[in-house]
């Protein structure tokens, strides 16, 4: 670079526009538009303008729903990540668009001195209001699961050439949102999809060849998935003799599996067959939550074996630990005296099953 010259700094990384993408995002964005609950910073609502119309509407949500369910690489009009002047100030953070000269997304330099040498950008990731994307290769996600989001069906022995009608209802869990590839085996060909709580526009159909079915379905407000209310049917035609549990199963090839409960904290998400719903394990919010004495956690068993029950605090450090041989069915234990107040963590392990939930406790 020579001295005294004029120079433009252009930030630019166009690629992975999934990266950090998932349905919650569109949950914090759906309440924004609603003015449920507004994004607290100008990077964040300029995140969510996937179309970079300099507004955020629906049509951003469709856009970010396209890319999450991989039936679109790119977002409409808009790169992968924008990038804005870190000294820059926004005189409506509301309205990142208010300047009728827009925000700068590139520092020029007249007559450059050595110096001057600094050019700072916030980078932001589009599609991203809850900074969950990777900014490098090294970074480690947090997927630590809360519980489990179910979704049954009753298994059913399919013969080569029908059509069958498959019902999934959830297990009366309550979500903000979900997402995952449902695997179909070649033993399956998807007819159609009949609406239920989720809409024919909440599936991605572009991987049918791949054998994959994505999905991705929210609300502004937490929903219970009834199970008595078809969350949605699939209709299938058999290529072949086989069973519905052996042709259909849930992954992350494509759409990563996961949900979201009412504190926004993320979810596994499994399918049941049958008798399966009933018939799983099963780790319940303790009660009382939030509590100052003592509390009840619950948990399910459907056959016998050795349980540990372990609390910890935020900082990791282990304040409870019981270990027991218990019989299938339903189990309960009492826990008082924790040394610490604030939110805690307790998790059940066998060993074929674990899960962690939160709790609350009170001084």
């Amino acid at each position: 670079m020579i001295a005294g010259s004029d120079y433009t700094v252009t930030p630019m990384l166009d690629e992975d526009a999934d990266n950090g993408v998932t349905t919650y995002d569109m949950v914090l964005i759906t309440r924004h538009i609603l003015n449920v609950q507004l994004l607290d910073s100008p990077y964040k609502v300029i995140a969510a303008d996937a179309n970079n119309s300099g507004s955020v509407s629906t049509l951003d949500l469709v856009a970010i729903r396209k890319v999450i369910l991989q039936v679109e690489d790119n977002f409409p009009n808009n790169t992968s990540w924008r990038f804005v002047d870190e000294d820059y100030l926004f005189p409506n953070p509301v309205n990142p668009w208010a300047d009728p000269n827009g925000f700068p997304e590139v520092i020029s330099y007249n007559n450059l001195q050595a110096s001057e040498l600094e050019a700072d950008f916030v980078a932001i990731k589009v599609g991203d209001v809850n900074g969950s994307a990777a900014v490098n290769a090294t970074q480690l996600e947090d997927r630590t699961m809360m519980g489990d989001l179910l979704f049954h069906t009753r298994d059913l022995e399919l013969k080569a050439g029908k059509t069958y009608e498959v019902p999934f209802f959830g297990d009366n869990q309550e979500v903000s949102g979900y997402q995952f590839t449902l695997e179909l085996g070649e033993g399956l060909e998807l007819v159609q999809v009949l609406d239920g709580v989720a809409r024919e526009e909440n599936f991605g159909f572009a991987l049918l060849e791949n054998g994959a079915l994505t999905t991705s379905w929210n609300e502004a407000d937490v929903r219970r998935m009834d199970s008595e209310e078809a969350l949605f049917t699939l209709v299938f035609k058999a290529r072949e003799n086989t069973t519905l549990s052996k042709e259909l199963s849930v992954s992350s090839r494509y759409t990563k599996a996961e949900a979201y409960n009412a504190n926004g904290e993320l979810l596994n998400v499994q399918l049941a067959f049958g008798n399966e719903l009933a018939a799983s394990y099963k780790l319940y919010q303790n009660v009382p939550n939030p509590f100052s004495g003592a509390t009840t956690i619950g948990f399910y068993l459907p056959e016998a074996t050795t349980a540990v029950l372990r609390v910890w605090d935020v900082r990791g450090v282990e304040l409870y630990s019981q270990s027991d041989k218990y019989a299938r069915g339903y189990h309960e234990v009492r826990i008082d005296q924790m040394p610490v107040s604030g939110v805690l963590y307790y998790r059940l392990d066998t060993p074929g099953f674990t899960a962690t939930r939160k709790m609350i406790r009170t001084k």
